[in-house]
């Protein structure tokens, strides 16, 4: 993996991101006013499962 890979990747993020808010301003807004209900350790929860999930799928494209 180079350089412009990782670029590559973190642009996608950004796209990805940004489709919500984009698509549908008002059902990301009341998304984020449920996230901030959450306690610490269901936010922390939530964050494993993303990268737990983002690992998986990355071994299995590579």
């Amino acid at each position: 993996m180079d350089g412009s890979t990782l670029w590559a990747a973190l642009a996608l993020v950004l796209v990805f991101e940004g489709l919500f808010p984009l698509l549908a301003p008002r059902g990301w807004r009341d998304t984020f006013r449920k996230l901030l209900e959450l306690r610490d350790g269901q936010l922390r929860f939530f964050g494993l499962c993303s990268v737990g999930l983002g690992l998986l799928l990355l071994l299995l494209v590579t």
